[in-house]
């Protein structure tokens, strides 16, 4: 037994040295670590490239101070161009502009103006969230005006606490399916959760139905072989590879599809969390219990979802697709229920409107008696900490529940630094005891919700792209409130004595990371 768990852990450990992602990372460092010494021994030898790059590092602390982005940025990068001159300066010229490839924005920009056309809001759906909320009204106004996608009603929501619910609807929904399945997943990992999945699509395809899967290479640059899509291609599903993983300095890496969608037939879609690994069905147990969350819609509000998906396929596949042919009303068997308010968006980091962090700060701000909040990471700015210190110091029950056990040890306690000065403001915070949580979810006022993928973090809130689901007055509404109230039960309270009791080397060690958090 004991060999055979020594073997076992070689194999993973070998399987970490040189997997792509370990080869990848050295191969960059080793690029990174070229040319600054390169940079520096020429400066040695040539004073005018030294100055050279001091004016260059100069030109872009001034460029970076001019630029509407978030000052958080502009800080963080300052700070490492005026530490480190000629590194700083050089890293800065090589990761600091956030952007896809030219092309892809493009082609990413003309698959968003053909598929505007519909997107088109119905009258009848606006006057009646007018009618019944008008505050209500303007947070999904936001939505459709700057993230593109309507609201519906028609359609009804079922909310699920954890992976292992989520997963059993997953399947018996795929197994339905006559005509179409789109996926859009970050992270796809080979165990019981995909070899089930895999087993129902190949299925699917050999019958006929249209499979369809995207997946970001980087997010499964250590789960999947490089080859992934022909061996799917062979079985009949079609695929696309976001932003394939290569080994060379590359600023696009800094943007990730971190979306989580399932659309099956047009009418009933997935989001949420959770991926499609066997962590998030606790198959596979890492940092104790994963708890996460996810949301099925029925009915006309998926055909946001599906517009999203096929958005990003006609932009990775250079196609165009007949979008009048994936309309939800074209396969439904049967009539949509009403079931309040439901609104898909997406958000991507190709434009200036942060839409996921701005549909949160529109939350909170407009909280009347509560705010409850599921986050895994909290690494944010200066705007939306001083909307939970205002909601909380207003009177709004504002809380917000964090993992008891870390994936990333570094980020937690980033995280941790937020503490003190939140809870000094009257927010409560909550560490989830039984293990990590990973569920990005907000619930208001018994009557808002919102359930997706964007975590309160930098990169989450303005280099991803990211998906979820405003909700008013629908069922999910109260099922995320009841589920918050049972994660409070599980969960410690911070205290400030808590913060008190971390060590000096804890709390200078967060003071430098808190710096550079917008970088991490």
């Amino acid at each position: 037994m004991e060999l055979a768990a020594e073997n076992v852990n070689m194999h993973k450990v070998t399987k970490k040295l040189f997997g792509r992602l370990f080869l990848g990372a050295v191969a960059i460092l080793t690029q990174v670590i070229w040319i600054v010494l390169a940079v520096i021994l020429l400066g040695n030898k040539y004073p005018f490239i030294s100055l050279a790059i001091q004016v260059v590092s100069a030109v872009a602390v001034l460029w970076l101070t001019s630029r509407d982005i978030n000052p958080a940025y502009k800080l963080a990068w300052t700070i490492l161009i005026l530490a480190l001159p000629v590194a700083g300066a050089v890293i800065y010229i090589l990761f600091g502009k956030s952007r896809l490839g030219k092309d892809m924005i493009l082609r990413l920009d003309e698959m968003e103006r053909r598929s505007a056309p519909f997107l088109k809001e119905r009258g009848r759906v606006r006057d009646m969230i007018e009618t019944e909320d008008r505050e209500a009204s303007l947070q999904s106004a936001y939505i459709r005006d700057y993230a593109g996608f309507p609201l519906h009603c028609r359609t009804r929501t079922e909310y699920f606490r954890n992976g292992e619910e989520l997963f059993q609807v997953m399947k018996r929904e795929l197994r339905k399916a006559e005509h179409y399945i789109f996926l859009e997943y970050f992270i796809i990992d080979d165990g019981v959760m995909w070899q089930e999945i895999l087993s129902i699509l190949e299925e699917k395809a050999r019958i006929g139905v249209d499979v369809r899967l995207i997946y970001d290479d980087m997010g499964c640059v250590n789960t999947l072989p490089k080859n992934f899509q022909f061996q799917l291609q062979r079985m009949g599903i079609k695929c696309q590879v976001f932003n394939p993983f290569l080994p060379i300095i590359s600023v696009i890496m800094n943007n990730r599809d971190h979306r989580k969608i399932m659309v099956i037939d047009g009418h009933t879609s997935f989001t949420g969390g959770i991926n499609l690994a066997d962590e998030y069905i606790n198959k596979k147990k890492r940092f104790g219990y994963w708890k996460d969350t996810g949301i099925m819609l029925k009915g006309e509000a998926t055909w946001n979802f599906t517009v999203m998906f096929l958005q990003m396929w006609d932009t990775l596949a250079n196609t165009e697709s007949d979008y009048k042919k994936y309309r939800p009303y074209i396969w439904a068997q049967e009539k949509f229920a009403d079931d309040g308010f439901v609104q898909p968006y997406s958000d991507v980091p190709l434009d200036r409107e942060t839409v996921g962090e701005n549909v949160y700060l529109n939350l909170i701000n407009r909280a009347r008696r509560y705010i409850y909040i599921f986050t895994p990471y909290l690494i944010t700015d200066n705007e939306m900490v001083t909307a939970l210190k205002l909601a909380a110091k207003s009177g709004v029950d504002v809380r917000i529940v964090l993992p008891g056990i870390p994936d990333k040890k570094m980020i937690f306690l980033v995280t941790r630094s937020y503490y003190r000065s939140l809870i000094e403001a009257g927010v409560k915070i909550y560490e989830y005891n039984p293990g990590f949580l990973h569920a990005k979810s907000f619930v208001c006022d018994d009557e808002i919700a919102t359930v997706g993928t964007i975590n309160m973090d930098f990169r989450s809130l303005y280099l991803h792209f990211e998906c979820g689901i405003w909700m008013y007055r629908s069922s999910a509404v109260q099922q995320i409130r009841e589920d918050a109230e049972k994660l409070f039960s599980e969960s410690t309270r911070i205290t400030t004595e808590f913060c008190d009791s971390q060590n000096m080397v804890v709390r200078t060690t967060q003071l430098l990371l808190r710096l550079f958090a917008p970088l991490l």
